[in-house]
């Protein structure tokens, strides 16, 4: 009976240091930013899922995935909303998602992490690496990524002189159990 104790005590203190998050989608948000034509463009993606298991005393064993519904796109009105769904752009119809999964996640500094791992938008994947501060529940970021490299805007819109390559995607997710 006396092993028994410690025995239970550790395996409650296992369970209860388990280090997967569940995303807050109500205090997240996911937007880019682009120019057009010079003209500086910020959008929304207004649904997406995050599944983080991490534990920043070993980073090194933590694992992301991110979603993004790419048919939940915004700029702020719906005309320009529909143009984005269509195939030119994300083409929402044979290509509804967006996926970033780590492959790898590396501590740069207190609170500071680099997340590497693919992005695959509209079937073309990427190998990219995202910096993440982590505070309080809260990862935050921003990654810059080339739309071109993602089928994003091709044809009569692979003309960066209307449309900028550079697009730099920034997220705030808040996580609970984190």
């Amino acid at each position: 009976m006396k092993h028994l104790l410690p025995t239970l005590l550790l395996a409650v203190g296992a369970l209860t240091t388990a280090h997967a998050a569940t995303l807050q989608p109500d205090k997240s948000e996911l937007v880019f930013g682009f120019k057009q034509m010079g003209v500086p463009v910020e959008g929304r993606f207004k649904k997406f899922d995050a599944q983080l298991d991490f534990d920043p005393k070993k980073p090194e064993t933590g694992k992301i995935a991110f979603t993004v519904d790419l048919g939940s796109v915004s700029l702020g009105d719906p005309s320009y909303d529909k143009e984005l769904a269509g195939a030119p752009w994300f083409d929402t119809k044979r290509n509804g998602k967006a996926t970033f999964v780590s492959s790898g996640i590396k501590a740069t500094g207190a609170g500071k992490y680099d997340v590497a791992g693919k992005l695959t938008i509209k079937g073309a994947t990427r190998d990219i690496v995202v910096p993440i501060t982590l505070a309080n529940g809260v990862a935050a970021g921003a990654v810059p990524i080339k739309r071109l490299d993602f089928k994003i805007g091709d044809g009569d819109w692979a003309d960066t002189s209307v449309v900028a390559n550079d697009v730099t995607v920034k997220f705030k997710l808040a996580f609970s159990g984190l």
